[in-house]
This record gives C-alpha cells, structure tokens and sequence, in this order.
C-alpha cells in the first residue's frame, strides 16, 4: 500500500469491503480508532459508520497536512463529502519529534519497516510532541450537514485506520510531513551528530563540540545497524595481517590476590585470536547469509583451551573446573584438534545408528577388500573395532567415520573423519592396509 503522491497529498484507493475482521490490528491503528469512539456523541452514527465501511461504501482516501478526505456513499447510492481534521504540528514541535527520533536511530529502523514503537511515541510524549490524536482532536466537516461525527466522517476514520494499519507514515503525513521529506531531515540530523561527535574525538577539551556531540553520544551500536539503509556506516575495516598482541602484565607490584597473571594473559591471546578469525569470517562474501553458530558449552570450551597448550597449571585449573581428570582434559583436546565440537561428542557419546546407515557401511567396507584380505570388525553401538588390531572406527551423528587408534590401553583419536568407511579405516591398518582405496 503505497499511495499516489501528488506534492503534499497521498491518494490511496478505495479499499475492498471488510469481512469478519476488525478494522485496525496495530496498536496505533487501535488508538486512532479510539479517539474517534471517545470523542463521538451518538453511538448509532458510528455504528452507521462502521457498516459503510465495511461494505466499502468510502472511496478513495486523500490524505494531506491537516486532513483526510473521501467520498462516501450511503446504502442509496447518494454521495456525500466526508472531511476530518488533525492539527498539524508546528515547527517547534517538528524540531523535537525530529531530534528524538534521530537520536534514537531503532526509531528510524521501525518505522521504515512500517512500525511505531510505542516507545517512539512515548519519547515524542516526553518532548512535548503527541503524535497519535486524543479525545476530541479528530474535527469532523460532512456535507451532509451533520454537526457531529456522521456516518460518513466515521466510516472515514475507520478506512484511515486500515491505511494506518499498512503504513504509519501516513499518520505522520497527516500532522505536516511527507515521507521523504523526514527520511532526509533525519539523515543530515544523524550525519550532524556524527560530525559533532568526530570533532570531539579530535579535541575533547572543545566544550562546544562537547555540547554539539551530546545527542550522538550512548547511541546502542544495535539501534545504528538496524537503521543501516537510512545512516551512512563506515566500510568494514580492512583484516589485519595478523592477530593482535594483548598487552603483558609488567609491573614491579604484587599482582592483587586471586589474580592469576598467568592465566589471564592466556585468555586475552585467545581472545585476540578468536576476534581475528570472527573478522576474517565476516569479511568473507556472503558471510550475512550464514547462521550464527551455536555457543560453545563450558566443557567444550574447556577442550578448545587446552588444545592451545597452555601452561600445566592452567590446564590443570581447566581440568579441575570441568570435572576432568587431567588424561581425560588431555584427550578432550586431541579430539578438538582434530574436529571441534563433532570430533569431542564422537569421543564421549556412544549411540545406536539406523540399520540403514550400518548396511551401507558394510557395504563399503566389503567393497574395498577381498573376502581373504578384508579385516574383522566387531560392531557396539557406533563402533566398530577390528578384532585383529588397534584400530576402530566410529560413526558422528553427522554420517562421517572418525578414525581411532589405541594407545596405552585407550581409543585416541587419530584424525579428520570420512564419508568412507573404508578409506578412513586403511590408514589405520598400515602395511598392505594403507594402498585401499
């Protein structure tokens, strides 16, 4: 629903007839309706009103600063000129609404999507500014000859609902300003307040562009991305040929008690790491297409630390913190090297795999080798252990085979996984094993 534009006017066409729907769904649209229900005196002229409309009796809606306008036709077919006037806002008025919503630029998302927050017109509230109309604000003109709100001027109000339903705009029209108009009014306040703020970061002793910078200070990082088609934001920056190093702790004084330099400067390298390869990812085409990825537990994270080969005793403190012993932290962090999160839950969950997915693998497995040569597996769950040597495979919940190899009386993982059975379990045999393809 977009509307014909001409200069400060919009014209929407008549809309089809309303059936067992209310006529507003918005919460703003709902007010609107109100105020006209609150302000009307006779109960049975908005009764009149709302069958007109819902037979789309009223026909097309002009909307202009300060009024609405629509031909409406009573059940006989005569036509009547309906009117409804709102005041216009006056420049004052404008000047705070304008500065609230810039300020807020989450204001400036929503209502681009088609949305009036209720905290939009609550902060316009608090600058002095009423967006939405009150009790008696709706003036009703009807040729008619009506002296209240008549059929006509009610069935009007009920059809601007549904407009104002699909399009918030069209109220704000309606109190003096086309879209476009705002839309350009709220970029150079932003771009003003991003300049003000640019000068007080080159002289932060300016107490003008202290004052001039206030409005753009505080501003949620989360409000100006949602509002990235309206405000003009920075190219990426560029990556970094490496991560950065954090600084060391260097001080002839006692650290404070219960600080663990050590540990902490482990942490802020990971860190450093951690935000180099985020940046490396987001700067990847189509990176804004890709889900996020799912939060790491603290028994994984605790894998993926130790895997970085820390100090002794800040594994043994990762160790202690997971309920692991320290073999067992050891071996969580093989995993992890080898796969991240899929290669550490092969290592701690056995389940039972579809008879499917079994019959496949040993159809795989009987392909590879001749029936002399082929090695014996004994299956538990999803795991298949060769009965002659170290070694065995394990089925992920993602389909692939993970190579493990037994060493000093435990299974260890001994590399990247395979769609094929067989061509991960080769490696693992050696010898005339290993040329299987």
């Amino acid at each position: 629903m977009s509307g014909t534009a001409h200069g400060d006017e919009r014209t929407f066409a008549a809309l089809p007839p309303v059936r067992g729907r209310g006529f507003a769904a918005t919460w703003w649209g709902r007010a609107w309706l109100k105020a006209l229900e609150d302000t009307a005196l006779d109960g049975e002229q908005l009764r009149l009103g709302r069958r007109l409309a819902r037979g789309g009796a009223v026909g097309a809606v002009s909307v202009r600063p300060g009024r609405i306008t629509a031909v409406v036709r009573d059940r006989d077919g005569t036509a009547h000129r309906g009117d409804v006037l709102l005041r216009e806002l006056d420049a004052g008025e404008w000047d705070r609404l304008l500065g609230t919503v810039a300020d807020r630029a989450g204001h400036i998302a929503a209502l681009l999507d088609r949305d009036m927050p209720p905290h939009l017109v609550e902060d316009a509230a608090a600058a002095g500014v009423e967006l939405l109309p009150g009790i008696g604000d709706l003036e009703p003109e009807c040729d008619c000859g009506g002296w209240d709100h008549c059929g006509h001027t009610a069935a009007l109000c009920y059809q601007l609902a549904q407009l104002l339903d699909q399009d918030p705009f069209v109220l704000l029209l309606l109190r003096g300003r086309q879209e476009r108009e705002l839309l350009d009014e709220l970029q150079a306040r932003s771009a003003a307040g991003a300049a003000a703020a640019r000068r007080l970061a080159a002289a932060p002793g300016d107490a003008e562009a202290r004052g001039d910078a206030e409005a753009a200070a505080g501003v949620p990082a989360a409000e100006v991305f949602a509002a990235g088609d309206v405000l003009p934001l920075p190219p990426p920056p560029p990556l970094p040929g490496q991560p950065g190093t954090p600084p060391l702790f260097a001080s002839d004084a006692e650290p404070p008690a219960g600080l663990d330099v050590a540990a902490l400067e482990f942490l802020a390298a990971d860190t450093a790491v951690r935000a180099y390869r985020m940046l490396a990812e987001a700067l990847t085409d189509g990176h804004e297409l890709q889900g996020m990825p799912e939060d790491l537990t603290v028994h994984q994270d605790a894998a993926r630390l130790a895997a970085a080969g820390p100090q002794p005793r800040i594994t043994a403190r990762l160790a202690t913190g997971t309920d692991r012993s320290g073999p067992e932290l050891a071996l969580a962090a093989r995993a992890w090297e080898c796969g991240g999160p899929a290669s550490l839950a092969v290592l701690e969950e056995e389940w039972t795999p579809a008879s499917g997915a079994l019959a496949r693998a040993r159809a795989a497995l009987a392909a590879a080798w001749d029936e002399e040569n082929r090695p014996r597996l004994r299956a538990r769950a999803n795991r298949w252990t060769v009965t002659d040597g170290p070694a065995q495979l394990r089925l992920g919940c993602d389909g692939r085979w993970w190579p493990y190899r037994r060493e000093r009386g435990h299974w260890v993982p001994a590399g990247p996984p395979g769609a094929d059975p067989a061509s991960v379990l080769g490696p693992l045999l050696g010898g005339d094993w290993a040329g299987v393809e």
